[in-house]
């Protein structure tokens, strides 16, 4: 039986304590990031010729900036760790996916349900930085204190669909591969695979920009948060 979830594949287990796959492949992800970092980095230069590793991360850095300051029509360099380092981990735990019994992370609802709960938390961080705390918080009884539950209710549940809605599409992409192979076991699941890149990287993008536009939403009163987002014509 094939196992479409990483959860379900417990490499060791002591007691309450388990290590499965989702941890195992989470930390190749990590690993490999904080590789590409280090030897993207380690030979910087301002003066031609550079690097083709340079001119690659300085292209993805370029791209994530573009977005955000899109987006947010303020300096990108403020939002661009934290919702760049989404973009690359999914990106690259999708782009690993090609290697044979890889399966990324992303399928799992912990580790979406992770980093949705880690946007939940930024979005405060964020919003209390540039607002401050008693502006911030205040936007929670606006226009009237009853809309307080509601306005909490709101932000539980756009979390949770910012979890679900990742793990949706990449655990349906892994369940059609995992047809297709009992199905047509030869050709038919490469291309798949092939196609579940590019799902992947789309992903990849739509949860880095939900999570800037969260951000910003939280960073900014209501009128200059609607005059910033109007560009894009983002909604939550």
């Amino acid at each position: 039986m094939v196992q479409i979830n990483p959860d379900e594949v417990i490499y060791w287990s002591w007691g309450a304590f388990s290590l499965n796959e989702t941890i195992v492949n989470t930390w190749i992800v990590m690993a490999l990031l904080i590789f590409l970092a280090w030897i993207s980095t380690r030979s910087l230069s301002i003066d031609p010729p550079l690097s083709h590793r340079q001119i690659l991360m300085q292209t993805i850095v370029s791209f994530m900036k573009s977005e955000i300051e899109e987006i947010s029509r303020k300096a990108p360099e403020r939002y661009i760790h934290f919702s760049g380092t989404l973009f690359l981990f999914i990106s690259v735990a999708s782009l690993l996916s090609i290697v044979p019994g890889y399966r990324s992370p992303a399928s799992s609802l912990s580790t979406t349900l992770a980093m949705a709960i880690c946007v939940f938390f930024a979005v405060p961080i964020y919003g209390i930085a540039e607002r401050g705390a008693s502006d911030y918080f205040a936007r929670y009884i606006q226009p009237s204190i009853i809309m307080l539950p509601f306005n909490i209710i709101g932000e539980i549940s756009r979390t949770m669909a910012l979890a679900l809605r990742l793990f949706g599409n990449m655990m349906s992409q892994n369940l059609l591969v995992a047809v297709l192979l009992s199905i047509a076991p030869l050709f038919l699941p490469a291309v798949m695979d092939l196609f579940g890149l590019l799902i992947g990287q789309v992903q990849a993008y739509i949860f880095s920009v939900l999570a800037t536009v969260y951000i910003i939403s939280g960073s900014f009163a209501d009128e200059e948060q609607k005059e910033r987002l109007s560009p894009r014509g983002v909604r939550e």
